[in-house]
This record gives structure tokens, C-alpha cells and sequence, in this order.
């Protein structure tokens, strides 16, 4: 059967049903590793400010915070679906 990049609709097969999947663990691991990032570089802060890179600690800073706001919409997305 040659390969077709479009079908019929009387040739789709049906859609598989959602998976039902917890995001909260990934959430929380990325945001202990940019956390580890951001206490390891508090440490070379001085430098690294007048070095001019001071975005790096920002970054871990940022990333730590969008991954709580993260975790927080999972969470109430999760009790929500649990009503």
C-alpha cells in the first residue's frame, strides 16, 4: 500500500482516547534543576555581575518561577477534573 499523505474520511481510523497523564512530576523536576542552577551560580554572583552576565542568573531565576506558576495551574487543573 503505497504511502498517501491525506485520507478519506470513510478510510480514518477513529481517534484513540485521551491518556489520562500527571504533569505535575516533570514540572517539579525542572523546577529543582533550575533552582540547582540558581543556588549554584548565587555563589559566583559577584564575578558573574561584573562580568556581564547577569542574565544567567535571571534565567534561573525566571525558570524557577514560570515552573511554580506551572505546577500551581496542574494542580488546580487536576483537582478541577476531579469535581
Amino acid at each position: 500500500m503505497p504511502l498517501r499523505l491525506w485520507l478519506k474520511d470513510s478510510e480514518r481510523r477513529p481517534d484513540p482516547a485521551p491518556v489520562q497523564t500527571d504533569d505535575r512530576a516533570p514540572m517539579l523536576l525542572g523546577t529543582v534543576g533550575w533552582l540547582a542552577a540558581l543556588i549554584t551560580l548565587l555563589f559566583f554572583a559577584g564575578p558573574m555581575i561584573e562580568g556581564g552576565n547577569r542574565w544567567w542568573l535571571l534565567t534561573c531565576a525566571i525558570g524557577v518561577a514560570l515552573g511554580l506558576a506551572g505546577l500551581v495551574y496542574a494542580h488546580l487543573k487536576r483537582r478541577r477534573a476531579r469535581r
